[in-house]
């Protein structure tokens, strides 16, 4: 991996210095800069999971967003020149890979700064209405408040999730849930920058179930601390809800790939809904991955909230989800089952959010 990202600097390196017309100096500066950047960003899977922050974890995920950004860039710079190459006059071809050139630095730079700002603010709340077959008139209106890929760690400590906690509870939803990527890192490291979501706020409590990150951070620590915290953790199990003169079933499920850390945890739909009431008014899977929605409708659910994609996180990357999940953002519909996938109310490593923004979501129960 080390050697491959290299090449990928060199890559950049030689497609862009030469063109931007910077003389010697500058192509030493921006060379000893890229060297900067592939000995910073392997750092950052070393040194992130132990969910500490610092100045130089910062610049190396910071320098990680800038060069993924750089290199699809350059790479359609190029794909772009070849075409040029057709129809653009020999005398004007230095020309124009210079202005490209820039194009592709400023473009990089841009889309970092600007994708650092949406990333560090508190997610924007985004409502959606879910029609629902058959739904008693008690729970038309019924809101429950999602978020999901917080990624608490080393760049997003209590203040970040002080914030969500005061938009949540500003919501005044009915219910609240977690789907999972919580944390990256120990509960000893982080238990203090977690613990603002006890004051989270709604009538019939919050509830979470695990994503992959919760495994990578020690699950049965975080699960008990959650719980500590007030939280219902739902490991393949239900719950009933009483809202008027109707019934809820609100069901979670342990991670899609629970198994391959604890093979008694793993994820199973049906399991969660065994025993429900029948005459229920809805049943609602919480579901870190959307991989789970064909067993969710096998099993008879009318709704799943799921997260993990964090829609791409960053463009171009938000096109290539779907061929590892089958849901990617927004509102779905598989046979009679909706599934919710949201794009998540943090992120992961790099502090940069470019065309999948954050957010906060409010799912609101409606009669079809």
């Amino acid at each position: 991996m080390l050697a491959v990202l290299g090449l990928l600097h060199v890559y950049i390196g030689l497609r862009l210095l030469p063109d931007l017309s910077i003389g010697i100096t500058g192509q030493a500066i921006g060379a000893l800069l890229l060297v900067a950047s592939w000995a910073l960003i392997p750092s950052v899977l070393r040194r992130s999971r132990r969910g500490g922050a610092d100045a130089l974890l910062w610049t190396a995920l910071i320098a990680m967003g800038l060069f993924s950004s750089l290199f699809v860039f350059t790479l359609l710079r190029d794909l772009s020149l070849l075409i040029a190459a057709l129809i653009v006059p020999t005398e004007l071809t230095n020309k124009v890979q210079n202005v490209t050139a820039w194009i592709v630095v400023g473009a990089a730079v841009f889309a970092t700064a600007i994708g650092y700002l949406n990333a560090r603010r508190v997610a924007r709340v985004v409502h959606v209405d879910v029609p629902i077959p058959d739904l008693p008139a008690a729970l038309h209106g019924f809101s429950i408040a999602q978020i999901s890929d917080i990624h608490v760690g080393p760049t997003i400590r209590r203040n970040y999730v002080e914030g969500i906690v005061a938009a949540v509870n500003g919501l005044e939803a009915d219910a609240i849930a977690i789907t999972g990527d919580l944390v990256d890192g120990s509960v000893r490291e982080l238990a203090s920058h977690v613990a603002p979501l006890a004051q989270l706020r709604a009538k019939y409590g919050t509830f979470f179930v695990t994503g992959n990150h919760e495994y990578y951070s020690g699950e049965r620590a975080w699960t008990n601390e959650l719980r500590r915290l007030g939280m219902r953790v739902l490991m393949n199990e239900h719950v009933v809800v009483d809202h008027g003169d109707a019934r809820l079933v609100i069901a979670g499920v342990t991670d899609y790939s629970a198994h391959h850390f604890d093979p008694v945890n793993r994820s199973d739909p049906a399991v969660a809904l065994a025993d429900a009431p029948t005459d229920a008014g809805a049943k609602i899977l919480l579901a870190h991955q959307p991989r789970s929605a064909p067993a969710a409708a096998a099993a008879g659910f009318d709704l799943q909230l799921s997260g993990h994609t964090h829609g791409g996180q960053f463009w171009p990357w938000n096109f290539f989800v779907r061929f590892q999940q089958p849901f990617t953002a927004g509102l779905d519909r598989l046979g009679s089952l909706w599934i919710y996938t949201s794009r998540g109310t943090g992120y992961w490593g790099p502090p940069k959010r470019f065309g999948a923004p954050s957010e906060i979501t409010r799912i609101r129960l409606v009669c079809a």
